[in-house]
């Protein structure tokens, strides 16, 4: 147990990249932290933190490590939790796309924590694509996630069974292209006067969707602008000068101004992913909930 106690200061102050603030978060001395960091390094042979003034910054190795002590603080939870057959209080990763995360998670967690109180939810979001592999490396339990339509259909689809994955249905969303008002009424993607996308970094689904539609890879006229979050983009749209994708959902959490026109693409479904055989308690409470919200 002392063990995986020095790992979770580490990642702690990893995290932190501050040994006071580590300490805060642990309801430990600074001394009791530095202490428990000198000794875990002494144990591996390795510098895992680079002290820089009162701050860190993670060694090369540390970066490695990091990965591996997250893995193995998780590994161990989960196991408590198995092993007691759920009475053990536990705890899910769970990763998203953006969209998804606002639009549609809000309620499914809201009614997950109202039904077990004693399950903890971590959450992070990225791109569909590092989201398979967050999955398959264990990094994560399970995610949401959304699979082009053009891979669905093509032959590489039955290659799918290969990635060693579980797939449930969540929800269908209905794609727009968001873009200029050019003052036509219903207009079509050969009215999209503007060159340039506003769109996620490569990985994104909803990117390639676009970027398709658009045919963006075959003209060189066209420009892509990577944005951090649907705020961004729909901010872009509004000058003028740039088109978006994104699902009907968001857009309508956003109520962006009257300046911009929207144009149906297609419907895309945001699956939940998880791998085969992982069949945890908690992770079958979710799964559960999930059923009952989706019914």
């Amino acid at each position: 147990m002392e063990d995986f106690e020095s790992l979770r200061v580490f990642v702690c102050v990893a995290n932190e990249l501050s040994v006071t603030g580590a300490a805060r978060r642990l309801g430990k001395s600074p001394s009791n932290v530095t202490t428990r960091l000198q000794k875990l390094e002494a144990s591996i042979g390795t510098e895992l933190l680079v002290r820089m003034g009162k701050s860190f910054s993670l060694s090369a190795a540390g970066e490695v490590f990091l990965d591996y002590a997250e893995r193995m603080l998780s590994l161990r939870a989960e196991t408590m939790h198995v092993v007691s057959g759920g009475r053990s209080p536990g705890s899910i990763r769970i990763g998203s796309m953006e969209a998804t995360a606002a639009s549609r998670l809000p309620e499914l967690l809201a009614a997950f924590h109202m039904s077990f109180p004693e399950h903890g939810v971590d959450l992070t979001t990225s791109p569909s694509i590092r989201l398979l592999d967050d999955v398959r490396s264990g990094k994560i339990d399970g995610a949401f996630l959304a699979i082009p339509p053009s891979f669905i259909e093509s032959p590489l689809a039955e290659k799918m069974d290969v990635l060693g994955l579980e797939f449930r249905d969540a929800w269908e969303e209905s794609l727009v292209l968001l873009h200029p008002d050019i003052g036509i009424e219903n207009p079509g993607l050969d009215d999209v006067s503007v060159k340039k996308l506003a769109a996620f970094p490569l990985g994104c689904t909803y990117r390639r969707i676009a970027e398709e539609y658009l045919g963006v890879p075959e003209r060189e006229e066209w420009e892509v602008q990577e944005s951090p979050s649907y705020h961004v983009m729909v901010a872009l749209a509004c000058t003028g000068r740039y088109a978006t994708v994104l699902p009907e959902s968001v857009y309508q959490t956003l109520h962006p101004p009257n300046n911009l026109k929207c144009i149906p693409l297609c419907n895309v479904t945001t699956k939940l992913a998880w791998r085969k055989g992982y069949d945890t308690p908690v992770f079958e409470d979710f799964r559960n909930t999930l059923n009952c919200n989706l019914a």
